[in-house]
């Protein structure tokens, strides 16, 4: 008789766009084996750099930072994870970047040398893999490119429009205040707050002063900005 899909499986909100979506039922229950759900608070750490590399993650709910050292040993915020996105690095004995929880976030958390041996025998979940990391990889190239040639209102715009899509609607809550928004878009803390102002004076945001709340108002248009 079949192994039963675990019930936190059956009523994972992500199960259809996480890591494990690659797999069928009797491949998920080999991975629910080894999992765990975990929840970290906001300010949360789940992954220290230079620490062992012990854990991988799917993102149930909730948001992550991702920050590396800059040669000066300030943190500097590189990447935002959000639900569904993954977490960790296999094959790899040391984390190089550290990841903060910024709001209260669930985890599906996997031991990183049993994921590993889960890879070995999941070619699916391992393809799958690779083609997340790849997509990021490419991702990660594009923003550089196209950070360099974007105005500070182009950045801005092409930020809020992302968030928007990962928070699933146009009234969106900034998972990072405006001083790393500024150092993750390359920009002064007084650049990003003038080119918010201006773009709510321009009725294309509602971003009432002191709160992280935004309304993106005019799609299109920041849209266009993006470009």
């Amino acid at each position: 008789m079949d192994e039963p899909l675990p019930v936190r499986c059956q009523d994972c909100l992500v199960r259809d766009t996480a890591l494990c979506a690659s797999l069928c039922d009797a491949e998920l229950v080999a991975l629910s084996r080894i999992g765990r759900r975990k929840t970290i608070p906001a300010g949360g750490v789940v992954t220290w750099a230079g620490d062992d590399n012990a854990l991988c993650a799917n993102i149930v709910t909730g948001a992550l930072k991702v920050q590396a050292a800059t040669a000066e040993g300030r943190e500097q915020t590189v990447g935002l994870l959000f639900a569904g996105d993954f977490v960790g690095n296999p094959f790899t004995e040391t984390s190089a970047l550290t990841t903060e929880a910024l709001t209260e976030t669930d985890l599906c958390i996997f031991s990183r040398v049993a994921f590993e041996r889960v890879l070995d025998k999941r070619p699916r979940l391992e393809r799958a893999l690779l083609e997340r990391t790849m997509r990021s990889l490419e991702e990660a190239r594009q923003r550089q490119l196209t950070l360099g040639r974007k105005s500070a209102k182009g950045k801005i715009a092409g930020f809020l429009l992302d968030i928007a899509e990962a928070q699933g609607g146009s009234e969106i809550e900034l998972p990072i205040a405006r001083g790393e928004m500024a150092d993750y878009l390359g920009l002064t803390i007084e650049t990003v707050s003038r080119q918010m102002t201006e773009m709510r004076e321009e009725g294309l945001i509602d971003a009432p002063r002191g709160s992280r709340r935004v309304t993106l108002l005019d799609r299109e248009t920041l849209r266009a900005l993006d470009e």
